[in-house]
């Protein structure tokens, strides 16, 4: 059976094949990006004009109880909490990723005073390392590297917490979550996950795994919006003693008492920190509707046979670029790189026919397979046009070789 033909069976047995209609996607485009930048729902649009028409435009202030917005961050977050394996009243979305990874980094040192060493690794997301640069900047912490060894290797009496990506921004390779996150508590330190790139496409336990904290942003798998919030996850047993650096009026007791002590809020709402965005959590709130109308466990189950499809087709179609995502299913998240020294002029020259990945420094071609709204046949005519292109060589034009604010 050829790629082709594989691909139109896999689309006809395919059970989420009709989601893609709950997005809006233009039919010229193979979106393979939304690990950058999720699709739009069609449920989003008459949400927000609904919240900006109605809810601001007539309710105005009053909206802020009588549309429930005071409530926003926690509603969201206890429905992301299904999705990434916690209960409801550990999950609140709220402010960026980056600002989130800071209030917990911070979380982390206090409770574990008398270590200031956060452990990461070389090239995680940079964000991740670049919050932890400027705790070590204020002199409140110290970065340390993990390389080559087991991650738990570098943990030692010094350490108060690890921060890992959970899936690799370049890569998409997938951490054993549940066994870094045991290894490092059996030496006394806590972990911090950064589900960015795998929350909405991959199947996560947190509870499960006794995780202690984590984030994401709310843009990619979650299809939230250029910008959306993005939310973090305390364990219940943690959230009594921890404090939050940022502590702004939302995460008060009692924020609209006006005191000038600050006291904590209880459980997870002590982590807001300012006025919630109420536009952007309205259109965050219909990406997490959407996707947990699916089904992480169908969504998951086709993520994997899309990126293996793919995979196959490139081997064999495309030998001129390594895949440098894994092989096997398990350790994979939901994207598959390629690595080729042009990778940058191929990939504007795809975007220029209508199939949309991204780069990423230095020579990494990346394409995420959102198995909501991607099909086979999507994966199948990316492979065809790539060999199109490399083959003909079409991406050696300097319009491609120019490089855009936004790669």
């Amino acid at each position: 059976m050829s790629f082709a033909d594989e691909a139109r069976a896999l689309d006809a047995a395919d059970p989420l094949r009709s989601a893609r209609d709950l997005f809006v996607l233009p039919e010229d485009v193979t979106y393979l990006d939304g690990n950058s930048l999720g699709a739009l729902p069609r449920a989003t649009a008459p949400r927000i004009a609904d919240v900006v028409t109605g809810q601001w435009g007539t309710g105005l202030i009053r909206s802020w109880n009588d549309a429930h917005w005071i409530d926003l961050p926690q509603g969201v977050g206890a429905k992301i909490a299904p999705l990434i394996g916690a209960r409801p009243n550990e999950v609140i979305a709220c402010d960026s990723t980056s600002v989130n990874i800071y209030k917990l980094l911070c979380a982390a040192l206090t409770l574990r005073p008398g270590r200031r060493v956060i452990v990461s690794e070389p090239g995680n997301f940079p964000t991740d390392i670049y919050m932890v640069q400027g705790l070590a900047a204020l002199g409140l912490a110290e970065q340390r590297l993990a390389r080559g060894n087991p991650i738990a290797d570098f943990v030692d009496d010094d350490v108060a917490a690890v921060l890992l990506t959970h899936a690799h921004y370049k890569s998409g390779r997938l951490h054993d979550m549940a066994a870094v996150t045991a290894a490092v508590q059996a030496r006394g330190a806590l972990v911090i996950w950064d589900l960015s790139h795998s929350a909405g496409a991959v199947e996560l336990d947190l509870d499960g795994v006794n995780a202690d904290f984590a984030v994401g942003c709310g843009y990619k798998y979650l299809n939230g919006g250029p910008g959306a919030p993005a939310f973090l996850y305390v364990a219940a047993r943690h959230q009594h003693a921890i404090a939050n650096p940022l502590s702004g009026w939302m995460g008060h007791a009692a924020p609209f008492a006006f005191e000038d002590a600050y006291v904590p809020a209880p459980g997870i709402t002590r982590m807001l920190s300012g006025t919630p965005p109420i536009l952007g959590l309205a259109a965050l709130e219909c990406g997490v509707d959407t996707v947990a109308a699916l089904g992480i466990p169908a969504l998951a189950a086709k993520s994997r046979l899309l990126t293996d499809f793919f995979m196959r087709a490139i081997a064999g179609t495309c030998p001129s670029v390594e895949c440098v995502s894994p092989a096997h299913p398990e350790p994979r998240g939901s994207q598959v790189s390629l690595r080729h020294p042009d990778a940058y002029a191929i990939c504007r020259a795809l975007i220029d026919r209508g199939v949309i990945g991204d780069f990423r420094d230095p020579d990494i071609l990346r394409f995420g397979f959102t198995p909501a709204y991607v099909g086979f046949g999507d994966a199948w005519h990316a492979v065809e046009l790539l060999a199109q292109v490399i083959e003909g060589r079409a991406y050696d034009r300097p319009e491609y070789r120019e490089r855009a604010a936004v790669t």
